[in-house]
């Protein structure tokens, strides 16, 4: 049996990788500083990755900081790589963002296509999961685009995912062979973005109103109407938005 090995498994994301793996009857187990492995430093990868057949990534840089944010993905996947390669792994999988590889100017996106790029070069086999944002992540959408008790947002389309559905895609792709290429997930609806962040905050009882316009950002940066979404042939999930807010939202 193939041990995985999830670098952020104790984390929002990686925690439900590692329990999706583990019922599914594969040998998965959390790494993250929690477990004693720091993979900015580098201390505690070679013990957590001896024997490993597969590396999954799920972590986060600790802010949207654009020096920050290569910082850690640059540093954090070369050190990753480089424990992999002398720990024989077989298969190195990493969840990154629908869109790094298109013209935009997120500088999270950036660091991820930095961390791409490593990943592609390293030798190492590999699977990058490209998943759209989150029906979670809308907070932080709100949170960065509100102004004045006015929450602007881009004029652009989002195709949102359940962090589950995420996490059920990721932990696939870490039970399968290599592809040494990318896979496209997203949810199975359309939006908005401004009907997106509007539904999200209706149903927890939060009526500010929400607009979109051309001059508006994410993130801080200009998108185009389609940034966002996948590109055709991407793999789609069936947990829709209504049926997130009806388990997931506190009125």
């Amino acid at each position: 049996m193939a041990k995985i090995v999830v670098i952020g498994g104790t984390g929002h994301i990686g925690s439900r990788v590692v329990s999706k793996l583990l019922e599914h009857g594969h040998d998965a187990v959390a790494a993250s500083r929690k477990t004693g492995v720091d993979t900015m430093t580098g201390d505690g990868l070679a013990q957590a990755l001896a024997g490993a057949d597969v590396v999954v990534d799920t972590t986060q840089a600790p802010s949207y900081a654009p020096d920050v944010v290569l910082d850690f993905f640059t540093t954090s996947t070369r050190n990753q790589l480089a424990a992999e390669k002398d720990a024989g792994v077989k298969h190195h999988v990493a969840l990154t963002v629908v869109g790094t590889n298109r013209p935009q100017d997120i500088s999270y996106f950036h660091g991820k296509a930095a961390q791409e790029k490593l990943i592609r070069e390293s030798g190492v086999p590999y699977t990058l999961v490209h998943a759209t944002q989150s029906f979670e992540f809308a907070p932080a959408i709100v949170f960065t685009s509100t102004h004045d008790d006015i929450i602007s947002v881009a004029d652009a389309l989002i195709q949102p995912i359940a962090v589950e559905d995420m996490a059920t895609a990721v932990g696939r792709a870490a039970a399968a062979e290599a592809v040494n290429g990318s896979i496209e997930v997203a949810g199975p609806e359309t939006f908005l973005l401004e009907d997106f962040v509007r539904r999200n905050l209706a149903a927890s009882g939060d009526q500010r109103p929400v607009v979109s316009n051309s001059e508006s950002t994410y993130f801080g940066a200009r998108i185009e109407e389609r940034t966002l979404l996948p590109l055709e042939g991407a793999q789609t999930s069936t947990t829709t938005l209504i049926e997130w807010l009806a388990t997931n939202t506190t009125p």
